[in-house]
């Protein structure tokens, strides 16, 4: 078989979760050049009309489907429609999730006296619903979905998921609390649900992004008023060996790689693509 061959994703049917966001939307797109035809969930249907109707209008084959990834009967509703217009899938990226300052504590280091301060959110304070809509965005966000889309690929015997998990899900990020376990759960789930489905010819995995700029970290990142990196923003990037932040695009090669048959050994795996963030320490 030739390279080519093995990279071949043209003609599969790919659902991803969080489709009109930055990261999985651009993950869309570039398969949708590639000839998947691209299902776009979001439980914002704008932005998933918006990235359906961009990969049309350059040609591909796409198409919206507004949903939430935590409602298992909305999951199912799509599943019947996406079916109903090309089949079963044949990759489901389960690209929905994202942090919420409500879930992240104000202060790196807690002090005894911080218990009093009503100005500041730490583990204590924080509020357990607040904490449980960010740990279920990401994981139960993650989970379902594959319990929905995957059976037909079991029943088939071939199929690869993809997760997404997180750098601070290898290495909590300080603040970060709920985000941080959720996505050490999904590289959990990730290895866990490869072994499990290892005999079916469905193989699991998951990227673990770095810090990418996307607009959302670009307001937490940059200084409105500057334009400069933040206190946090210069930690990011002197922890990074590659010095900068990565761009969405430079996760599409990763993407296709273990989506396609090039990866056919490859199953249970975490793949940093971080700009040498996990290998650095002092």
């Amino acid at each position: 078989m030739s390279l080519e061959q093995l990279f071949d994703v043209k003609g599969k049917t790919a659902v991803i979760t969080g489709g009109g966001g930055a990261l999985p939307g651009t993950l869309a797109s570039a398969l949708a050049e590639l000839g998947v035809r691209v299902a776009v969930l979001d439980l914002n249907e704008k932005n998933a009309e918006a990235r359906a109707e961009s990969i049309r209008a350059g040609g591909g084959e796409s198409q919206a489907f507004t949903c939430s990834v935590l409602r298992e009967e909305e999951l199912e509703r799509t599943r019947e429609k996406v079916e109903g217009l090309w089949g079963p899938p044949d990759f489901l990226i389960n690209g929905a999730g994202g942090n919420s300052p409500k879930a992240s504590t104000t202060q790196e280091f807690m002090e005894p006296a911080d218990l009093d301060r009503g100005d500041c959110l730490s583990f204590f304070s924080m509020r357990m619903e607040d904490f449980q809509a960010s740990f279920g965005l990401n994981f139960t966000g993650t989970l379902l979905p594959t319990r929905v889309f995957a059976r037909a690929m079991v029943r088939r015997g071939s199929g690869s998921i993809l997760n997404i998990a997180s750098m601070a899900g290898i290495t909590p990020l300080t603040k970060v609390v709920a985000y941080s376990a959720a996505k050490a759960a999904v590289a959990n789930f990730t290895k866990w649900l490869a072994v499990h489905l290892s005999h079916t010819g469905v193989r699991v995995n998951a990227l673990a992004p770095g810090f990418f700029m996307t607009e959302q970290l670009r307001f937490l990142h940059i200084d409105q008023a500057t334009g400069q990196y933040t206190p946090r923003a210069q930690k990011t990037v002197a922890h990074t060996p590659l010095g900068r932040y990565g761009e969405p695009a430079e996760l599409v090669g990763t993407t296709v790689w273990l989506l396609s048959g090039a990866s056919r050994f490859v199953t249970g795996d975490v793949i940093p693509v971080d700009g040498g963030y996990s290998s650095y320490t002092i």
